[in-house]
């Protein structure tokens, strides 16, 4: 037993040992690096333009890139020596680094040689006690190394979007999203050859998308909503985002036709044109976008008819919302070949004509709002599609629509919709015409009656006649 105890100590010292020798070895030169002077003393001056005078990060963090690391802060090692790499600035954690009220830009956040990423959440809150913009200059000494640059919820940013973001040649990321951003886009954005991700949401920006956005050829993810954006949209834009994922104009004030050069767009997954001046009808291009998963084209002015497009060719929509677009025609088939759906939106709109009952086969499907159209007929689904559907399959505002009365459950009828007028009286029309058909028979009857009694008078005055003859020829 004994020395089964030695045994283990050994195994666990020696275990302790090569752990320990491995780490004094191996790592030992990585914790102990040194972290040059200008760089930690930009840093911290940096932080504190940010987060206040007060904070006085050589006493709190001494070794930021090692043994006291700031949170928000990463390092990586260049050379032997740390050097910052990823700057986040706000309340992402409980412990992050928060803004203060007298927020501003030191020009020391310029000087970290190998910042790769800088970032900046709910920081410049205030847009009327203490606004602020972004600075214009310097922002090339970032250009070699900076990867990823945001600014997200800061409704104290103003100004334009600095011309001098064309110069970070290696940005792969440029959030500017939900600010106090106005002016126009600048033109030289076009330049970011290198840029996958561009999402400029949620500010005040106004003027036309630059033609230059076409260049975009590695672009993955394009969000332009929520501005006040205006013009034509550029043919340009569509034809060279050869490898976008997901496009975003939604909520501005686009108008025109959609492009052709849509088609071009073979790798797209989400398409979201609403609320915006489009007109011109619906681009048979869309059709030919077979990745597509969502495509919201509502609030918009486009107008044409439903059923110009193939929509079987579109087999992995899961979102398709085309209401209030004054649209014509009527629902087509070949919508209930969208096995993916699960958004059906035709609300709103201008369509007629019969409510195809092999929608009720999208499986998948959770709301069909057809309401607020000129469609007629008798709806064909069953108590169990209304029961599964509830008021998520909205078919009021159509005065000509109904539902059979069989359907009995008033717990499961299509709100708003009003039932069949003809099976409604079904019971009372039949009772009338019960009543008519037995006085009909009545009369009938009376006529056959009568038909008989006359007959049973001649038949007796014959019979009589044939007996006095039969008597005087055979009597003896």
């Amino acid at each position: 037993m004994r020395g089964f105890k030695n045994l283990s100590l050994f195994v666990f010292g020696l275990l302790l040992l090569l752990h320990f020798g491995v780490w004094c070895n191996g790592d030992s030169e990585y914790m102990a690096a040194p972290m040059e002077k200008n760089e930690i003393n930009a840093l911290y001056s940096a932080i504190q333009g940010f987060v206040g005078k007060w904070w006085n990060g050589s006493d709190l963090y001494p070794d930021p890139c090692g043994w006291t690391p700031i949170q928000g802060v990463s390092c990586d090692l260049f050379d032997g020596f740390w050097y910052v790499t990823d700057l986040n600035i706000g309340p992402i954690h409980d412990n992050s680094l928060n803004c203060a009220p007298n927020v501003e830009f030191s020009p020391n956040l310029f000087t970290l040689k190998h910042l790769k990423s800088l970032s900046f959440f709910n920081c410049f809150v205030s847009r009327h006690h203490h606004p602020i913009s972004i600075p214009i200059e310097s922002w090339e000494f970032l250009a070699n190394t900076l990867e990823s640059l945001e600014f997200r919820s800061n409704p104290g940013l103003i100004g334009q979007i600095p011309t001098t973001f064309g110069r970070l040649k290696k940005l792969r990321s440029l959030v500017l999203v939900e600010n106090g951003l106005s002016g126009e886009l600048p033109t030289n954005l076009g330049n970011l050859v290198n840029l996958r991700r561009l999402v400029i949401a949620g500010n005040k920006l106004n003027g036309k998308i630059p033609d230059s956005f076409g260049g975009f050829s590695q672009l993955l993810i394009c969000d332009l909503s929520r501005n006040s954006l205006s013009g034509f949209l550029p043919s340009t834009l569509f034809g060279g985002l050869v490898s976008l994922l997901k496009l975003d104009l939604s909520n501005n004030k686009l108008e025109g036709k959609i492009p052709e050069e849509v088609a071009k767009l073979k790798n797209l997954t989400l398409l979201d044109l609403s609320n915006n001046k489009l007109s011109g009808g619906l681009t048979k291009s869309i059709q030919e976008m077979t990745f597509l998963e969502e495509l919201v084209l509502s609030k918009n002015s486009i107008g044409g008819d439903l059923e110009i497009l193939d929509w079987h060719n579109l087999r992995k929509l899961t979102v398709l919302d085309l209401s209030n677009m004054k649209l014509t025609g009527g629902i087509p088939e070949s919508i209930a070949d969208l096995k993916r759906l699960r958004f059906l939106g035709l609300n709103d709109n201008k369509l007629k004509g019969y409510v195809p009952k092999s929608l009720a086969n999208l499986a998948n499907v959770s709301a069909i709002y057809l309401y607020g159209n000129n469609l007629t007929g008798e709806l064909q689904f069953s108590e169990f599609f209304y029961g599964k559907m509830g008021r998520r399959f909205g078919a009021w505002g159509n005065p000509n629509l109904c539902y059979p009365f069989s359907l009995m459950s008033t717990r499961n009828v299509p709100f708003g919709v009003k039932p069949c007028e003809q099976e409604v009286n079904f019971v009372k029309g039949a009772n009338l015409a019960k009543s008519k058909l037995v006085n009909e028979n009545v009369i009938q009857n009376s006529h056959s009656m009568a038909a008989l009694n006359d007959d049973g008078i001649w038949r007796s005055f014959l019979v009589e006649l044939f007996m006095v003859i039969f008597l005087l020829n055979f009597w003896p």
